[in-house]
């Protein structure tokens, strides 16, 4: 069950997804599923927690991506604490979510339902 502010998913930037998926199913029995030829999700039941590659973003570090009930609210949140906002409320496929630094610079996401 996700819960309100605990750490949910994790992205990874690539260059291609497919040399990516093939490396995690070959080393680590991970299954996938594809979302476009861009983006491949992974799920806790293969690989201890679920995530993502992405080659929209292929130099990023890894991105932690927190869960929220309200979206809105734990953006208002961030901002309140000194978080910076880096990418404002997008919707994809599965939800909405937001990007933020905290002030030693780490860059983090949070994401909520649709």
């Amino acid at each position: 069950m996700r819960e309100d502010g605990k750490i949910d998913y994790v992205e990874f930037g690539c260059p291609g997804v497919g040399p990516q998926k093939d490396f995690y199913a070959k080393a680590f029995g991970w299954t996938f599923v594809d979302y476009g030829p861009d983006y491949a999700a992974f799920e806790g039941a293969s690989a201890g927690l679920d995530g993502g590659f992405t080659a929209d973003t292929p130099d990023s570090r890894p991105l932690v991506v927190l869960f929220a009930t309200d979206l809105e609210a734990k953006q208002a949140s961030v901002e309140a604490a000194g978080g910076v906002i880096t990418v404002p409320i997008f919707s994809f496929p599965g939800g909405r979510r937001f990007h933020f630094k905290d002030p030693a610079g780490n860059e983090l996401a949070v994401w909520a339902e649709p």
